[in-house]
């Protein structure tokens, strides 16, 4: 077998400007077939879940301090891991041909007869005037844009800018990594002839929650900038578009703009929040304190899906375990048609929905979505003398169970699925909030809360480290266990389902923002 044949591939990806969901359909095809990652400063490391476990992933931020590898180095881990036959993925922030020596690195595989692809990615040049509110050309004011790298190559031996030409275009410039030469690059563009008066905005850490703009004119930006404390990775946009800011700018008048929020729910079911507060302009962040794992023995769930004809309900009470249930039931060789003929309540119309995947209607979904909820929906109906089989989670609250047979049912209670506290210390999490960079952290049952506090490290430290946050849960149980362990509860929504949650927090943020208006 020839070298060439044995030999993987590099895969120069775009990672775009910051907003995950900016990555391309290419990019994240690329991502799912990497054997190892090489990512940038720049990249967000949410992009990295996309990649397989297997896939090893290696740091190589570039940045503008620090110590980091040389691009050689980086270089020479491309093509040394190419050569072990590997799918390499060099994921760069932005676009990899813009600015961001992906023609270096390109130029040092083709020389090194590695095979390679480039996939585009979308520029933080056109992205983060976009999230502030600036087309970069506009069909009145601006018919041209030009890209300008805000430092050159020091080694170079004179420098390639033509300031003449950039000071006298009437189109917009876009400075990429030029936050520290702002001073430099203002009085070059006053010196050849701009005016004073000409809009500039600076841009830092487009299209994430944490974006910051700042915007003054050529003459004061520099003193403006310094005042707000900006810092890199920062794009300057100069030209008569930024005046479109006051009209245009969708992003940071999104409600939750500039929330961080995390997510503490298992990480299998974190896409429907993380989707619906992106939605609203916060920054999601996973901080799963729970793992669904299936039950150490499955026999009596078996035995109950054998015998579904013998009961006269199955009540589902979360969306786990109707998907735990229905996968076993399929294991053992039936489908949807084994629940013929049995009465069906789910405790929710998630849950009932997640149902609905399967093939199977609910018949009953309470008003309220917990245990009361279901015992107040079978109130009118005779269980008396019932077979009921509640499929659950293998730790739960025994409400429901217990006040059935109470009523004269028969119940069997299956655990199909079971909580653990994931691998890991935690300690990012503990940083980001002692570092007062989260805002909200949401509790979707009492195991994230009891497993949160546990991770953090036990009562006193939880409490400390969410003083200053909103703490947001999403039902009474919720919230009477976190009070229990000592936490302020701020938000909790009427109905206990993620959109309500979401809605809550929504509502408090904008009560908060009116009551300082009126202030």
């Amino acid at each position: 077998m020839s070298t060439a044949e044995t030999q993987g591939k590099v895969y120069l990806v775009g990672a775009g400007p910051g907003d995950p969901k900016l990555l391309t359909l290419r990019g994240l095809e690329c991502l799912k077939r990497a054997d190892v990652v090489l990512y940038d400063y720049l990249a967000n490391v949410e992009l990295l879940k996309h990649a397989p476990d297997h896939a090893e992933r290696i740091y190589v931020g570039r940045r503008g301090r620090g110590t980091y590898p040389g691009q050689e180095e980086i270089n020479r881990l491309l093509i040394e891991q190419a050569k072990q036959g590997k799918t390499v993925v060099r994921l760069k922030g932005g676009d990899p041909f813009v600015f961001g020596r992906g023609g270096e690195e390109a130029e040092a595989l083709a020389s090194a007869g590695i095979d390679f692809e480039v996939v585009p990615g979308v520029t933080a040049a056109i992205a983060a005037p976009a999230y502030a509110g600036i087309p970069v050309t506009h069909r009145t004011l601006a018919s041209t844009v030009t890209f300008v790298a805000g430092h050159e190559d020091p080694t170079k031996p004179e420098t390639a800018m033509e300031w003449p030409r950039l000071a006298t275009s009437r189109g917009t410039l876009v400075f990429l990594m030029g936050v520290k030469n702002l001073p430099a690059i203002t009085a070059k563009l006053l010196a050849e002839g701009r005016s004073p008066d000409t809009p500039v905005a600076i841009i830092r850490w487009g299209t994430k929650a944490v974006q910051q703009t700042v915007v003054g004119m050529l003459a004061d930006i520099a003193d403006k900038a310094e005042a707000a404390k900006i810092e890199p990775p920062a794009v300057i946009v100069v030209g008569e578009v930024v005046r479109l800011r006051s009209q245009l700018n969708w992003f940071e008048t999104k409600p939750l703009f500039g929330k961080r929020v995390l997510m503490t729910r298992a990480q299998e079911q974190a896409s429907e929040l993380a989707e619906r507060l992106a939605a609203y302009g916060a920054e999601p962040v996973e901080a799963p304190t729970i793992r669904i794992l299936p039950p150490e023995d499955w026999g009596p769930v078996d035995r109950a899906i054998r015998s579904l004809s013998s009961y006269d309900w199955v009540i589902f009470t979360s969306v786990n375990g109707v998907i735990q249930f229905m996968r076993r039931v399929w294991a053992c060789g039936f489908d949807a048609r084994c629940l013929a003929g049995r009465q069906i309540c789910c405790i929710g119309p998630r849950t009932a929905h997640e149902l609905e995947k399967f093939g199977v209607k609910a018949d009953v979904v309470p008003t309220e979505y917990q245990a009361e909820g279901i015992l107040g929906a079978l109130q009118e109906m005779n269980t008396r003398s019932a077979r009921v089989l509640i499929p659950r989670a293998e730790v739960a609250r025994e409400v429901l169970p217990d006040e059935l047979r109470a009523r004269g049912a028969h119940v069997d209670v299956v655990p199909v699925y079971r909580t653990v506290v994931p691998n890991g210390t935690g300690e990012p999490w503990r940083r980001l909030l002692a570092e007062g960079q989260v805002q909200v952290v949401t509790f979707t049952s009492s195991s994230t809360v009891r497993n949160f506090v546990t991770i953090v490290g036990g009562g006193e430290q939880a409490v400390s480290l969410l003083r200053p946050v909103v703490v947001a849960v999403i039902g009474p149980v919720t919230a009477k266990t976190a009070e229990e362990l000592g936490l302020t509860v701020s938000v909790m929504p009427e109905a206990n389902t993620i959109p309500a949650l979401v809605n809550a927090i929504v509502r408090y943020y904008r009560s908060r923002e009116t009551a300082l208006t009126n202030a």
